[in-house]
């Protein structure tokens, strides 16, 4: 099955960003993709919003994912993409939604781990997601598990998510600019791929203060595609069942697991 991973620079439009996950999707089904990973925010960039963060996401989240849907089903591609959806309180969940080719909401993903690091408070703003809610998606024969961003930086996630089936572990992201940043971005990347024996495909947003660096890498946590930091476009990669069989074979670090 390939896969794609779109970047792009959301602004604070959820209109102008819906547009350019059409485009995206419509590219990646021509690249012949059965999935596309959109960043984190692609709804909507925090940063770009004029005001209160909870007035410029009443009642866009139902919108986004109808939306969503609608792209899916017109281009024939599953699509996994995040926004903010409102919750109980005055901050919004962090989510992804994962829709299949015929526009079938398979779920949703409540980001976990808030950004409470390098001198950012995520949980001033926005409502963590229950530790419960890490589900994993078979679609066209692959499982998908899902993390958002600073989720990364936690290993027991995705070993749950690979422990549960996953082949694939998609990261949505919007990866702060900063010293080493884009080493921890790549170093982490790697390690969730070779300590799991899974894919990792990894979308990061292409605007001024994030790092982009979208990319796909094989079980073996070698990069078979990626971007740099402030192209839009789209990697595709094949990725197979067969690829994490043959690293499994000589690196059976799920079946040597004690813990």
């Amino acid at each position: 099955m390939k896969i794609s991973v779109g970047q792009f620079a959301p602004t604070g439009s959820v209109t102008d960003n819906l547009e350019t996950i059409d485009r995206l999707a419509a590219q990646a089904k021509a690249d012949g993709s059965g999935l596309v990973l959109f960043p984190e925010e692609a709804m909507l960039a925090v940063l770009k919003v004029e005001g209160s963060l909870a007035e410029a996401i009443a009642g866009n989240w139902t919108t986004f994912v109808q939306k969503l849907s609608f792209i899916a089903a017109e281009n024939n591609i599953a699509i996994v993409a995040g926004g903010y959806e409102e919750s109980e309180d005055s901050r919004p969940f962090n989510t992804l939604a994962v829709v299949s080719a015929d526009g079938k909401i398979l779920g949703t993903y409540r980001k976990i781990h808030l950004y409470d690091a390098f001198s950012y408070q995520e949980s001033n703003s926005i409502t963590a997601g229950p530790v419960e809610g890490t589900p994993v998606f078979e679609i066209d024969g692959l499982k998908f598990g899902v993390l958002t961003c600073y989720d990364l930086r936690f290993p027991e996630l995705s070993r749950r998510l690979a422990v549960s089936g996953a082949d694939v572990l998609l990261v949505a992201a919007a990866w702060f600019k900063g010293e080493h940043k884009i080493d921890h971005w790549e170093t982490l990347l790697k390690a969730r791929a070779i300590e799991n024996t899974v894919w990792v495909a990894a979308a990061g947003t292409s605007s001024s203060h994030t790092i982009g660096h979208s990319a796909i890498l094989d079980p073996m946590g070698v990069p078979i595609e990626f971007l740099g930091d402030d192209a839009e476009g789209l990697v595709t990669v094949d990725v197979t069942r067969r690829r994490i069989d043959e690293v499994r074979e000589f690196l059976p670090v799920l079946a040597n697991k004690r813990l």
